[in-house]
């Protein structure tokens, strides 16, 4: 083929996978992510040639990580230049890099995405832009399938990168990287090269450079092959979510019986957006696939594949009481079911003084308001069970509002004799995190006056003696 020929080839190619995904609106405006490198030249070249046919407008977006030396400073100008030739807004942003990862104690490359798509999802709102477009090509999605492999994925790792992540789009997924190299040669244009990629020191460089060339001597097509398989499985995982989305609606519980109003469908899978959350173990070992459920659920809250399938081992067994913790979720099985919820931070947890009436606001916004009422013959005591009625000369300030401890006793509403809180909770059949995250109110004697939302302590009651009564209510 002539330039000419190579061009409109490679254009209508692009043009072709946009309108298969729905990736472009006409009359809209698109920022291009611009490195300088092969790829995003060519993401901005064809974004202009197509900007003609489909009234596109395109803005140029550049960051600057300071982490090359000259050569960061030489693509910042190279950028700029082309996007001043070619007629196009340009942006640019300077990151101190290396601080941010030191700070969040993150990676450098993680450093970087973060930096780099927080400013770009800014700039999208700023300018009004629809979608952000980023330069990956077939063969980064074929290397992410194999790195995926490698390190061990589920299905969604199968598909490789997709064409559309909320406002990140890729329309050169289908193309490779020696189509891009013919494309700018036949446009006449350069790219600058990042030198950190002609070294296979990092794990994607050693699939490119050491372990494609190996499977091409196998299939010479092996990246088309590959990537044309990925596309087959993000075909199927549309059939998989729907009939996941059906499980996981059948075993979760967000708060109600039945209830599985807080499952949201991720890129990634499910996500339960819920404080906790509970999961019916007769219900999923029903499922088609109970792992596969178990995974989709967890593995979204930080569990670990292996975590996921000791969880699994142990659900024909359904120990009571055993834990187990992801970095943000705990989980434990409880009465024939399984409780995950996310953990607190410690400063909820801590007590708090209550020297006077008043509103406070306690660990996880938690309102509890405290104040004195007269009380007489007409006064009638709460039965609602996040307010309560004490009579206040057996209460004395200050008060204090902290979690349930070991050993802490109180004499139940209606009764006479002490009880564990610890037993009074088993018998409302309460799992071990609402256990373990009960609240009391006590007076400035130690004595329990109210477990929160649940029962006021009998010593405490208003009786036809009383005058005055000291109210408690969450609100």
């Amino acid at each position: 083929m002539n330039n000419k020929e190579i061009i409109e080839n490679f254009v209508d190619r692009v043009r072709r996978f946009a309108s298969v995904h729905d990736l472009f609106v006409k009359g809209g405006k698109y920022i291009v992510a611009l490195s300088g490198g092969a790829d995003s030249v060519a993401m901005l070249l064809v974004m202009r040639l197509m900007a003609q046919e489909l009234g596109l407008k395109v803005d140029a977006a550049h960051c600057n990580f300071h982490l090359r030396g000259d050569e960061s400073m030489r693509d910042e100008l190279f950028c700029k230049d082309l996007c001043q030739r070619l007629g196009v807004p340009f942006h640019v942003v300077h990151f101190d890099t290396q601080a941010y990862a030191d700070l969040h104690h993150v990676s450098i490359e993680m450093a970087a995405r973060d930096l780099r798509y927080a400013y770009f999802e800014n700039l999208r709102q700023d300018i009004a832009a629809l979608d952000i477009c980023v330069a990956h090509h077939r063969d980064d999605s074929v290397e992410t399938v194999l790195l995926n492999l490698v390190r061990g994925t589920g299905l969604r790792g199968l598909r490789g990168i997709q064409p559309r992540n909320a406002h990140i789009i890729r329309p050169l997924l289908t193309v490779s990287r020696q189509d891009i190299l013919q494309f700018l040669s036949a446009q006449g244009e350069s790219y600058v090269t990042d030198s950190t990629n002609l070294h296979n020191d990092v794990k994607r460089n050693k699939i490119r450079l050491d372990i494609m060339p190996l499977l091409r001597e196998l299939n010479p097509s092996v990246a088309q092959s590959i990537f044309d398989s990925s596309l087959r499985v993000g075909e199927a995982l549309k059939v998989f979510d729907a009939a996941m989305a059906r499980s996981i609606g059948e075993v979760v519980d967000c708060g109600g019986v039945g209830k599985a109003d807080g499952v949201e469908k991720t890129e990634g899978g499910f996500r339960v957006d819920a404080d906790r959350f509970s999961i019916d173990i007769k219900k999923l070992l029903a499922q088609p696939s109970p792992e596969y459920t178990l995974h989709e659920l967890l593995s979204a809250c930080g569990f670990s594949s292996a975590q996921v399938e000791q969880v699994f081992v142990s659900l024909h067994r359904c120990p009571t009481g055993r834990l187990f913790a992801s970095e943000s979720h705990e989980l434990a099985f409880d009465r024939g079911g399984i409780v995950v919820q996310k953990k607190r931070m410690a400063a909820e947890l801590r007590p708090m003084r209550i020297p006077e009436t008043g509103t406070y606001v306690y660990g996880g916004g938690i309102r509890l308001k405290v104040g004195v009422v007269e009380w007489g013959e007409d006064s009638k005591p709460s039965r609602q069970p996040h307010h309560v009625c004490l009579d206040a000369s057996q209460v004395s300030f200050p008060l204090t509002v902290r979690p349930v401890e070991q050993g802490d006793r109180f004499v139940p509403f209606g009764m006479e004799g002490m009880k564990l809180v610890s037993d009074y909770l088993t018998d409302r059949k309460k799992n071990i995190f609402e256990k373990r995250s009960q609240l009391v109110v006590t007076d400035a004697k130690g004595r329990i006056c109210w477990l929160v939302g649940e029962r006021a302590d009998n010593r405490f009651r208003v009786t036809p003696a009383t005058k005055s009564a000291v109210s408690l209510a969450v609100v």
